[in-house]
């Protein structure tokens, strides 16, 4: 059995990932549950795979889901956050571009006519979340041939610093690639992020098939030990 262990609530975004993990691997068994509610929904007596829906470890989440995997007594694993991974890198792209924030081709020859100068990959959970996606940055920037500086949402130095930074080596339009799932932070913080330094921004990762996918791969990993 597959238990997908999310921060937030279990409608939304996170039922739709479940949903779409359902669909593309019939034969999992998939439930969705709230990391609050999770040393209650554990079976006694069952094997499961427990897949933190995070894109980075936040050390306070996976403790809590150590915790509840303990209390529970089913002996359950727990796989590593889904991040950093080439996939995310594709996600975060395809999201960029379905704003007309970045070319969706992957082969970029030259930057000009490029619709942004650099993008900063927008985080929560302070710096500690900062550095954890740092090498999610490298490969988007590997990706999209532009600079990218991970900076945070929810704390300072954050964005505002980030793009001082940026616009100071020469990058004059911006954009806000949020690294986040979606449920995460509160409504409304990449909007705000992106008004105070004047940026376009993407959307949150949500229920793109990367996600899903990369959800099936840290179910597969962890049978496969």
């Amino acid at each position: 059995m597959l238990v997908l262990a999310t921060p937030g609530e279990i409608t939304g975004v996170a039922e739709e990932i479940a949903a779409v993990v359902r669909v593309d691997h019939p034969q999992i068994e998939v439930r969705l549950k709230s990391v609050t509610d999770l040393a209650d929904s554990l079976p006694s007596g069952r094997d499961a795979v427990v897949v933190p829906l995070l894109t980075w470890e936040d050390p306070v989440v996976m403790a809590e889901i150590g915790k509840a995997v303990a209390a529970s007594g089913s002996g359950a694993a727990v796989t590593d956050a889904l991040g950093p991974h080439p996939l995310l890198a594709e996600a975060l792209h395809i999201r960029l571009a379905e704003r007309g924030l970045a070319r969706a081709d992957r082969v970029r020859l030259l930057n000009v006519g490029s619709p942004t100068d650099a993008v900063i990959l927008g985080t929560v959970g302070g710096q500690r979340a900062v550095q954890a996606v740092q090498a999610t940055a490298v490969l988007l920037a590997s990706r999209l041939t532009l600079p990218v500086l991970a900076a945070s949402m929810d704390s300072e130095p954050g964005v505002a610093l980030a793009a001082r930074q940026l616009r100071k080596a020469g990058a004059e339009r911006l954009a806000i690639a949020p690294c986040m799932i979606g449920h995460e932070a509160p409504e409304g913080i990449v909007e705000q992020a992106a008004a105070e330094i004047e940026a376009g921004h993407a959307e949150p990762l949500g229920s793109h098939s990367a996600v899903a996918e990369l959800v099936a791969r840290a179910y597969g990993s962890q049978l496969a030990t």
